[in-house]
């Protein structure tokens, strides 16, 4: 069975920084599979943030992340995190880590929710002006 768990997460002012982390369990191959970041803020669909293939590296929704975020993975650790710069209160949202449909499944642009088939509970992120 998989299980994600994200942490981090917090309140923040805007100009600050968070580094979200996302520990994942029960996925042979870990360092195959694609993983990814996704935020939802209240009243919205849940939207791609960032996500990182083993081969091809790391894709990014440029227009919200804007050079701010970074995702990385820790492949000795099945570990995955997105460094979250310059926060803005647009950032505010809970953040959801995510696992692909299986290993060397990498993902490619444009990328949606259906490309993953895992999910963490999710960790709130809360930036103040």
């Amino acid at each position: 069975q998989v299980l994600l768990v994200e942490s981090g997460g917090g309140l923040v002012q805007a100009g600050d920084s968070l580094r979200l982390s996302c520990a994942a369990s029960g996925l042979t191959l870990f360092s195959t599979y694609a993983m990814g970041w996704f935020r939802q803020a209240p009243g919205n669909e849940r939207s791609f943030v960032a996500a990182i293939n083993r081969i091809t590296g790391a894709i990014y929704n440029v227009d919200s992340v804007k050079g701010r975020f970074t995702i990385s993975r820790d492949n000795a650790n099945n570990m995955v995190f997105l460094q979250m710069n310059n926060l803005n209160t647009e950032d505010t949202a809970v953040y959801y880590c995510a696992a692909g449909r299986g290993p060397f499944k990498a993902v490619r642009t444009p990328v949606g929710t259906d490309d993953f088939a895992s999910w963490g509970q999710g960790t709130q992120v809360t930036v103040s002006s």
